[in-house]
């Protein structure tokens, strides 16, 4: 016998599918899926019904995992620059050490050639003092056989005066206009049996190292002796100095 369902107990069969079936939609929905609209053909029908709790728990746990992470990243980060610190600091240390040693070996050696030391500046002194004390040293020698040289023929030197500047004082120089700077002045007195052509003379002293100017004083004649005599002035400058003591390398 073939028992027909009622029209209202067939509507509420209904209702309770439609009713499950939303309720599913809900929860998928809650839980943050995102569900796929596209539409598998043979597929097996899924349903979460895990309670959306234990969803955001996990979750939670994730983040949590995640956060651990990073700390100990960040701890492990923190160690190994303090490893890499300390062992710089300790380099230098090691480095200062071996500078300092170092310095106090060069301190003792030192100590032991400390009378050479004193030597080699008192020698550097002396040579300084040697250097400016003949900066105005003038080879007079050598100048006056030059001076003797320019003569004329029979014309000889009876009287020389010298008069040349100081390490410790400037040499005076000329009032008069058109006179050259000098470090030096000759002064000399020659004799002739005839009367010198100055003129010649005056141009023959003009090779004579460091010469500036020259002139004749006076010319007078001994009317016992018949002799002539010749006072000259000649001036010099910082080209007469001979420079033997002067260190600087000449080219």
């Amino acid at each position: 016998m073939t028992k027909l369902l009622e029209p209202s107990k067939r509507r509420s069969a209904g209702s309770k599918e439609v009713r499950i079936a939303a309720d599913t939609a809900q929860r998928t929905k809650r839980q943050g899926r995102s569900a796929s609209n596209a539409l598998v053909i043979g597929g097996l029908p899924r349903v979460d019904l895990l309670p959306t709790e234990v969803l955001v728990d996990r979750r939670q746990r994730a983040g949590v995992r995640r956060a651990w992470l990073g700390v100990v990243v960040v701890a492990v980060a923190v160690g190994a620059a303090t490893v890499l610190a300390s062992a710089t600091a300790m380099q230098a240390d090691s480095q200062l050490a071996d500078v300092r040693q170092e310095t106090s070996t060069l301190l003792v050696q030192q100590q032991q050639y400390r009378d050479v030391r004193a030597t080699e500046t008192q020698s550097e002194l002396l040579r300084a003092a040697q250097t400016v004390g003949g900066s105005t040293e003038i080879d007079w020698q050598s100048t006056l056989q030059r001076v003797q040289n320019s003569l004329p023929a029979g014309v000889a030197i009876t009287g020389v005066q010298i008069d040349s500047a100081t390490p410790l004082e400037a040499y005076a120089q000329a009032t008069t206009p058109l006179q050259g700077q000098r470090v030096a002045t000759l002064t000399i007195d020659a004799s002739s049996p005839t009367l010198p052509s100055v003129p010649a003379w005056l141009d023959s002293v003009k090779g004579i190292p460091g010469f500036v100017d020259a002139n004749a004083n006076s010319v007078t004649l001994d009317s016992s002796t018949s002799v002539y005599t010749v006072d000259m002035t000649i001036h010099l400058d910082e080209d007469v100095y001979d420079g033997k003591y002067d260190t600087k390398d000449k080219s």
